[in-house]
């Protein structure tokens, strides 16, 4: 649906659960920060986590919305592992910006022990929480054992009700978390598929959908999460937050360039061969082979990689045909100066 056309049916008075919001395009939903802690291929996690605290007090004065960290293992180009000991580290750094995962990866921990980090986390940082949910290992499966050791099988949904249960005080309980109760946090669900879209729905919770690797999968998983939504005490109607990989400088060119190692660093694990975010020169000769370079070219002319204006462009046509109600960036690029430039030109779109 394009924009005038969701106008016009907002006009007519269709519910919001069977048609897009009305948007006018990028300066009318929240902009937020997805955050890896890239590591470079001359670079150090303690260098990687600096530019994190970095780049969360750079967002926060730009007026970005949310700062989020993802949980990986095992991958050498990723330093965002201990995502609640970052997120505390983000929070005492930053005044305004929300700070949260994105996301913690459910199955690998038990329910308890994420109730009290995060009750801890909103218990110091009051109103700036947010607890983003998700299902995936976050790694390969030999890492996801070593990651959950001997328990069993998952049964995420029960997993989920166990968490959000903790945040509730229940006399006749025997095992509590101290720091939950009063400290619950605003819980999102993460996904990239249909499965926890419709759980979302479900369940009244907003979504945050990872379109910036599994876009085909987009509307699909929207219109899911759209049908199955029930109105809870979370979420009145339901709420999309769309990730997005974007790159943005000065030039169409200058953009293409500063992207190429993020989309040979992808290539490579897709691959099976996880490598830090190698540098232009090195990713440049990467790229050689024809089908990396089939690959690249492709990622390049789809992404959302250009100057400011051909970023506008792309994002409003997404915001137009998904209706999200927020967009949470990711910028992966070699250098941390050129990453700060990146959101500020992306700041500067949005107003």
């Amino acid at each position: 649906m394009k924009i005038a056309t969701i106008r016009r049916a907002r006009e007519a008075g269709a519910p919001r659960s069977t048609l897009h919001p009305d948007v006018t395009g990028l300066s009318d939903v929240p902009l937020s920060v997805l955050d890896l802690a890239p590591v470079t291929e001359d670079g150090s996690a303690r260098q990687s986590l600096r530019n994190t605290l970095d780049l969360a007090r750079h967002t926060d004065a730009l007026g970005f919305h949310r700062y989020w960290v993802a949980e990986h293992y095992n991958l050498p180009g990723i330093a965002s592992t201990a995502t609640p000991v970052l997120i505390a580290e983000v929070a005492a750094a930053t005044e305004r910006i929300r700070v949260g995962s994105g996301g913690v990866m459910l199955p690998n921990h038990a329910p308890l022990i994420v109730a009290e980090q995060f009750g801890t986390l909103e218990a110091l940082h009051p109103g700036r929480i947010d607890l983003g949910i998700g299902r995936a290992p976050g790694t390969d499966p030999r890492t996801a054992m070593a990651v959950r050791g001997t328990r069993g099988a998952d049964d995420f949904p029960q997993q989920l009700n166990e968490l959000t249960a903790y945040f509730r005080p229940d006399p006749g309980r025997a095992v509590n978390a101290v720091t939950a109760p009063g400290n619950e946090p605003p819980v999102w669900l993460l996904g990239s598929s249909d499965f926890s879209a419709t759980l979302a729905g479900r369940l009244g919770l907003p979504f945050a959908f990872a379109h910036h690797f599994s876009a085909r999968n987009t509307e699909p998983a929207l219109r899911a999460y759209r049908d199955a939504f029930r109105p809870s005490s979370a979420c009145e109607r339901p709420h999309v937050m769309l990730g997005v990989s974007v790159v943005c400088a000065d030039t169409d060119e200058r953009a293409r360039e500063l992207a190429l190692p993020s989309l040979v660093g992808h290539l490579s694990l897709r691959r099976g061969r996880p490598i830090p975010l190698p540098s232009p020169k090195a990713a440049s000769g990467m790229a050689a082979s024809a089908a990396a370079k089939e690959y690249v070219d492709k990622r390049l002319d789809t992404g959302f990689i250009g100057s400011q204006d051909t970023v506008r462009a792309k994002l409003d046509s997404l915001l137009a045909d998904t209706g999200a109600d927020e967009l949470m960036v990711t910028t992966m690029v070699y250098d941390h100066a050129d990453r700060r430039r990146s959101y500020e030109l992306l700041a500067k779109l949005a107003g």
